[in-house]
């Protein structure tokens, strides 16, 4: 088969309460003939999808069949974001995470992770972040295995472990055709582990960081958020998406928002332990405030604001997504959307309705004003007061 550029996800489901893989991929000829190669795949009628055994063994076998053709996407395998393989309590517990490291990985790649999650949870990072290290350190590990170092800790030379480290950030950069965000989360994760968990000298993993690319962030109009509430019908969901809109927040504070957050006599909600583990207040709209009466008397959470299925559990980051993945497909909205691209609009639209640069940054909980600064080159209220020459002619 000839190298075609295909992405393989694999997220986790349950058939008759046994845990499986599914995978999701390019309905080709080519692509559907190596499905059918892997060990014990099978086809589920009752959820239209192939299917495999759990475990490491399962998911190296998917990496064997598509190297060199294809991306194995296993974030949601990993991270266990999909509500049929764990309950929301469990998805979100460190707990868990420790649990499901071994069932993943053989016994050589599981002590150094495990040993780099019990660091990240010492140091009090976020989940999300430690599940996303773990997952670029077993790349880094399985790297090293390919080079016949099965053990990261017998490389004690300080200038062979950079050469080592650096040739595979250059063949994630030149082979894998990785982002620089990837660029740098695997360097993070590497450096993090090689320093701190292993406490070797920090000097020798000073390794050249990508050029930052000054993107910027994709802004809705107005009129496009408004179609995005118009065409979201369940109230829960337009909650949800009115919350993150009008408060500005990110989707890890939204899912950890508690009942009690709500300040309904201040107009304000508190984001407890966001980016970064700071406090802050944000604004609580008037408009939010009547749709977040309306869902509570319909479905009634008892801890978090947002519930999962199971009483007094957090709502998904998947399922957040979905529903906006959804109103932005009826909304026939072309734009690049995601959840954050809401709070990237709440920043803009207060900046052109004449609102302080310095509210907006505490608003939003950056550190520095210059993060907050970017939303001065989308704002179009500036560009919509400039004449073309071309108009002049």
């Amino acid at each position: 088969m000839t190298k075609v550029n295909v992405t393989i996800r694999l997220n986790p489901i349950k058939i008759q309460n046994q845990k499986f893989i599914k995978l999701t991929f390019p309905m080709t000829d080519g692509v559907k003939k190596l499905v059918k190669t892997l060990p014990n795949v099978k086809w589920s009628k009752e959820l239209e999808c192939v299917y495999i055994p759990d475990g490491y063994k399962s998911i190296q076998s998917v990496f064997t069949t598509f190297k060199g053709i294809g991306w194995v996407d296993t974030k949601a395998v990993f991270q266990s974001n999909n509500k049929e393989a764990l309950t929301e309590s469990e998805e979100l517990s460190y707990e868990s995470f420790y649990k499901k490291i071994p069932k993943l990985y053989p016994k050589y790649k599981a002590i150094h992770l495990i040993a780099l999650v019990k660091k990240l949870e010492l140091y009090r990072y976020a989940l999300n972040t430690a599940q996303i290290y773990t997952s670029m350190l077993q790349k880094y590990l399985d790297h090293l295995y390919r080079k016949g170092y099965q053990d990261i800790r017998t490389i004690e030379d300080g200038q062979l472990s950079k050469t080592l480290l650096e040739q595979y950030l250059f063949h994630i950069v030149s082979v894998e055709k990785r982002s620089d965000s990837y660029q740098n989360q695997a360097l993070n994760a590497v450096k993090f582990f090689l320093e701190r968990v292993l406490e070797r000298d920090y000097c020798y993993y000073n390794v050249q960081r990508p050029r930052k690319k000054e993107r910027l962030p994709v802004v809705l109009s107005t009129e496009e958020v408004k179609s995005i509430f118009t065409n979201t019908r369940n109230i829960k969901h337009k909650a949800i998406l009115m919350t993150i809109y009008s408060a500005g927040l990110r989707i890890g504070e939204l899912i950890n928002l508690e009942i009690k957050d709500i300040d309904s006599k201040r107009m304000l909600i508190r984001v407890v332990e966001g980016k970064g583990n700071k406090d802050r207040n944000t604004l609580l709209s008037e408009k939010n405030l009547l749709i977040l009466r309306q869902y509570f008397k319909i479905y009634r959470p008892k801890k978090y604001l947002f519930e999962g299925e199971k009483e007094g559990t957090k709502y998904s980051r998947t399922s957040v997504s979905k529903i906006l993945k959804r109103a932005v497909i009826k909304s026939k909205i072309q734009k690049r959307v995601t959840v954050h691209t809401l709070r990237h609009s709440f920043a803009t639209h207060l900046l052109e309705n004449g609102v302080d640069l310095r509210y907006i940054q505490s608003l939003l909980g950056h550190n520095s004003s210059m993060t907050t600064q970017i939303y001065t080159h989308v704002s179009t209220k500036v560009v919509r007061e400039i004449q073309s020459p071309l108009d002049n002619l």
